[in-house]
């Protein structure tokens, strides 16, 4: 799916209808002492093993991709819900 590199849509810090720069969100680097993190290990850590069952296999064809939208005017950024689609190009 083509995506446009600027959209114009509402930006909930100006109150109005602005350009806003369209980008992929992807997500950061997972922080190995990150509260959380250490939480997980620690569970894992002697019998019992893991916390919740690993997926093994996975059972949808695609993945939902979001939008991260930077408001051109005020530099406010927010994220689109995703969308579930095979390829996401930004032309």
């Amino acid at each position: 799916m083509n995506v446009p590199k600027e959209i114009k849509t509402y930006c909930p810090k100006c109150k109005k209808h602005q350009a806003h720069a369209v980008a992929l969100y992807k997500a950061g680097k997972r922080r190995a002492l990150a509260k959380g993190e250490r939480h997980h290990e620690r569970e894992k850590k002697g019998y019992g093993g893991q916390k919740y069952p690993l997926q093994r296999e996975f059972s949808k064809t695609t993945k939902k991709q979001t939008l991260k939208l930077k408001c051109k005017v005020c530099g406010y950024a927010r994220h689109k819900d995703g969308i579930r689609l095979r390829k996401l190009v930004i032309a």
